[in-house]
C-alpha cells in the first residue's frame, strides 16, 4: 500500500509540475491562437501602429512603425521608430526576431536586448497582410497594426471583437498613435 501511495504522489507531483511549467512558459495569452498558416515573407515590410494597450515601453511615443526584413543569417531584422513627443525627437531601436516554433504559425520572438526575447503573436491578419492584431505573451500587450496610417472600420470591429473574446480590455486601447 505504501508503494502505491508513493507512486500516486509522484504522478500527482509530476502532473502538477507539468501544469505549472505550461502556465509559466506560455508564450500566448490563454484562449488565443496565432494565425495559421502564416507566411513570414508576406509579413515583412513596414507596419504602422494604429492602436495599443498603454505600456511603459511606448509611453510618450507616437507615429510608431516597425519595419521587418530578412537578415543574411535567416533571422528577421526589426527596426522600430517612433516620435517621443515629450523629448521632441525621433527614436529608433534595432532588434531581431525569429519564429517561436513552426514557421507557418504566427508566433515570433523579438529581441532588442541581447539574448532576451519577448513573444510577438499574430492573432488575426487579413488575407492580404495589410492589417494585423498582435499581442505579447499575456493580456498586457496588444497592438493593432496597418500598412497604412488608417484601418477600415470593418477590420477594426473584427479585431476588437476577437481581442475582447480572448480577454483583452479593449476599452483601454490608445488610438491615434499612428
Amino acid at each position: 500500500m505504501k508503494k502505491q501511495n508513493w507512486l500516486i504522489g509522484l504522478a500527482a507531483g509530476a502532473g502538477a509540475g507539468a501544469v505549472l511549467y505550461s502556465l509559466l512558459s506560455r508564450d500566448i495569452p490563454k484562449g488565443a491562437t496565432a494565425v495559421q498558416p502564416f507566411d513570414k515573407n508576406r509579413y515583412l515590410g513596414k507596419w504602422h501602429e494604429i492602436a495599443r494597450l498603454p505600456n511603459r515601453v511606448e509611453k510618450n511615443i507616437k507615429h510608431l512603425t516597425e519595419d521587418y526584413s530578412i537578415k543574411e543569417d535567416g533571422l528577421i531584422n526589426v527596426v522600430t521608430r517612433g516620435y517621443d513627443f515629450k523629448k521632441n525627437k525621433w527614436i529608433e531601436i534595432k532588434g531581431k526576431a525569429k519564429s517561436a516554433g513552426r514557421e507557418d504559425i504566427g508566433m515570433l520572438k523579438v529581441s532588442y536586448f541581447g539574448p532576451f526575447y519577448s513573444a510577438c503573436n499574430i492573432l488575426d491578419l487579413d488575407g492580404d497582410y495589410h492589417y494585423a492584431l498582435v499581442s505579447g505573451s499575456g493580456l498586457d500587450y496588444l497592438w493593432i497594426l496597418s500598412r497604412e496610417t488608417v484601418i477600415p472600420q470593418s477590420i477594426k470591429e473584427r479585431f476588437l471583437k476577437r481581442a475582447g473574446k480572448i480577454g483583452f480590455d479593449v476599452s483601454k486601447l490608445e488610438w491615434g498613435v499612428a
